[in-house]
């Protein structure tokens, strides 16, 4: 072999050696950095006119087959941010009274007074 070949060969050995141990240290700061949560998509349009489990889910920002401890923490979580008394909406209030009726099986026949 000629003296040129042989340390190309090296050369292209030792990039890719270089690059190799780069991508590596990379992709494990990577993993290691802490998760940021994603921007929230919010629900787009208005509400129905008769209140289905899923809207009534996204209302109160659980699923749609939650355990009532969780139910009731958002509805807690969501009434305490829009409650009529402390300058929140009649409207919001009457919709998230009714998304909590809903998802824990409470519904009448008839949706919110609004």
């Amino acid at each position: 072999m000629e003296p040129s070949l042989v340390v190309g060969v090296s050369a292209t050995v030792a990039a890719t050696a270089l690059a190799g141990r780069y991508l590596i240290g990379a992709w494990q700061a990577l993993k290691a950095r802490p998760s940021i949560p994603r921007a929230r998509r919010f629900y787009p349009g208005g509400f129905q006119p008769v209140m289905t489990r899923r809207e009534a889910a996204l209302i109160l920002g659980v699923r749609e087959h939650a355990v009532m401890e969780k139910i009731k923490e958002a509805h807690r979580r969501v009434m305490v941010a829009n409650h009529p008394d402390s300058g929140g909406s009649n409207y919001l209030a009457s919709k998230v009274n009714e998304a909590k009726d809903v998802l824990m099986g409470r519904t009448k026949s008839a949706s919110s007074a609004f």
